[in-house]
C-alpha cells in the first residue's frame, strides 16, 4: 500500500504548504489516528489513516481517490452483492464512495480500478476510447499456432467478432493477450470456442497502469500523474507528461 510523508499529505489536502506543514508537525498540532505526531518523516496511508489538525479531519480532493486493486479470485467486481459475497469495494477502505470501473468475473483476478472520478470512469468504460487491457492467460495445454492467429483475426461469439489486438506466447501453456474490447467473459469464451480451458486469468495492466508488486487483495492509490496519463491515453495519447 502506498504511503506518504505526513507533510505531503497536509499539502495535498490543501491544508498548508509543505514548509508550514512541517512547522505544524513540530509544534504538535497534527494527529494521526488520534496520536500527536512530531516526526517529519512520519508515513501515513492515504484513505486509511485519520489525519487531523487541531481536531479538524483533513480529506484529500476527490480526484486523488482512485485505487488500483489486485482483485483476488472469488471476489465480486461490484459495489455490493445481494448474496453477501465479498466485493472489491470491501477491500479498499476509503472516506468517500468508490465504484469499480469495469469488471473481472468471479474466477478471474488482477487489476481493477475503483474511483470516485466520474470523468475517468466514463473514459475507461466507453468502447470508443479503446483503452488497452493486458491479460496473462494459463491454458490447459500449449496453444497451436493456428489458434493464436485466430485470436488476432477474430472469433465470432453470438454474431459478434471478438479478437485480441496482440497475443504472444509465454511458455508452458501461458500467453499474454491485449484487448480493447470488453465483451462478457470474452477471453474465456474465445479459448473455449477453440477447444481450450482457461485455468487462470490475470489482468496485469489497464493502459499505462500495471499491477506492479501488488499481491492479491492489496491496493495502492494512484497519483495525479497516473490519472492524467489514463485520461490522456483515452483521449488519444495527449497528456501533460
Amino acid at each position: 500500500m502506498e504511503t506518504w510523508r505526513l507533510q505531503k499529505f497536509l499539502s495535498r489536502a490543501g491544508a498548508a504548504s509543505r514548509r508550514l506543514g512541517e512547522r505544524w508537525i513540530r509544534e504538535g498540532r497534527v494527529k494521526v489516528n488520534g496520536e500527536v505526531v512530531r516526526e517529519l518523516g512520519f508515513q501515513v496511508r492515504p484513505g486509511v489513516d485519520r489525519v487531523e489538525v487541531e481536531g479538524e479531519r483533513l480529506e484529500l480532493p476527490a480526484t486523488v481517490w482512485t485505487a488500483a486493486l489486485y482483485k483476488p479470485r472469488g471476489v465480486i467486481s461490484t459495489a455490493r452483492d445481494p448474496q453477501g459475497r465479498p466485493t472489491v469495494v470491501d477491500l479498499v477502505p476509503s472516506p468517500m464512495r468508490l465504484y469499480p470501473v469495469g469488471r473481472l468475473d468471479r474466477e478471474s483476478e488482477g487489476l481493477i480500478l475503483l474511483t470516485g472520478d466520474g470523468e475517468l470512469a466514463e473514459l475507461l468504460l466507453r468502447p470508443r476510447y479503446g483503452i488497452p487491457k493486458t491479460y496473462r492467460v494459463t491454458l490447459d495445454r500449449e496453444p497451436r499456432e493456428e489458434d493464436l492467429r485466430a485470436m488476432e483475426e477474430g472469433i465470432f461469439l453470438e454474431g459478434k467478432r471478438a479478437l485480441a489486438r496482440e497475443i504472444r506466447r509465454l511458455g508452458k501453456g501461458r500467453v499474454e493477450m491485449v484487448l480493447v474490447q470488453g465483451m462478457n467473459r470474452q477471453i474465456r469464451r474465445m479459448w473455449e470456442a477453440r477447444g481450450y480451458r482457461v485455468k487462470r486469468l490475470v489482468r496485469t495492466a489497464i493502459g499505462p497502469i500495471g499491477l506492479g508488486n501488488l499481491a492479491p487483495g492489496q491496493f495502492r492509490w494512484l497519483a495525479e500523474e497516473d490519472i492524467l496519463r489514463l485520461k490522456g491515453e483515452a483521449r488519444g495519447g495527449h497528456t501533460l507528461f
